[in-house]
């Protein structure tokens, strides 16, 4: 079976939770890493990370004492990033993003630079997505980035109640095409 068919094939299964029909292109892989300054990074937090496209990308930029600590909720997905990426900064976490803070505090994190997130929040119960955002919004810093990709500007109204400044951008070159946010407080 082909990452595209067991990505689909997951899409189908967990529509609740995963809210793409295959994987991200480079294109809006590259698009979702711009926003981060990587010299400067020390801690990462990745919501929703699929097969681990971005996972891949944010590892090999990130510096060699930075940390990423990556939230993924469906069971087949997590078991596959496991399977297929070694690297002691990754800290994968088989949970919702919605204990982004109880995970953090055990990791004795209290502040993040950036929040890298593929969460379908269009399906996500409200009172999901209320936490997780709060969360994010909390635990950034002065200079941290949200950084979130969506299908629809469905998300523009929700993300410009929570942060200061909005920007997006869009990408024609994926499937489906996609919008890129990037949040600060």
């Amino acid at each position: 079976m082909t990452k595209k068919s067991k990505f689909f094939k997951e899409f189908i299964k967990e529509r609740k939770t995963v809210g793409a029909i295959s994987p991200s292109s480079r294109f809006l892989t590259r698009k979702m890493m711009a926003p981060i300054d990587f010299d400067k990074a020390d801690v990462i937090v990745e919501l929703g990370p699929g097969n681990g496209v971005f996972t891949k990308e944010l590892l090999l930029k990130m510096n060699p004492k930075a940390k990423l600590l990556s939230f993924e909720l469906s069971n087949n997905f997590y078991e596959h990033i496991n399977a297929n990426i070694n690297d002691d900064r990754l800290v994968l976490i088989n949970d919702s993003a919605d204990r982004l803070e109880h995970y953090l505090a055990i990791e004795g994190i209290h502040k993040v630079d950036y929040v890298v997130s593929s969460l379908p929040l269009a399906v996500i119960p409200n009172e999901v997505k209320e936490k997780v955002l709060n969360s994010c919004v909390k635990l950034l810093g002065e200079d941290g980035t949200y950084i979130q990709f969506q299908y629809s500007l469905n998300a523009r109204k929700l993300l410009q109640s929570k942060f200061k400044e909005v920007k997006y951008k869009f990408t024609v070159v994926n499937i489906p095409p996609a919008f890129v946010y990037s949040c600060s407080n």
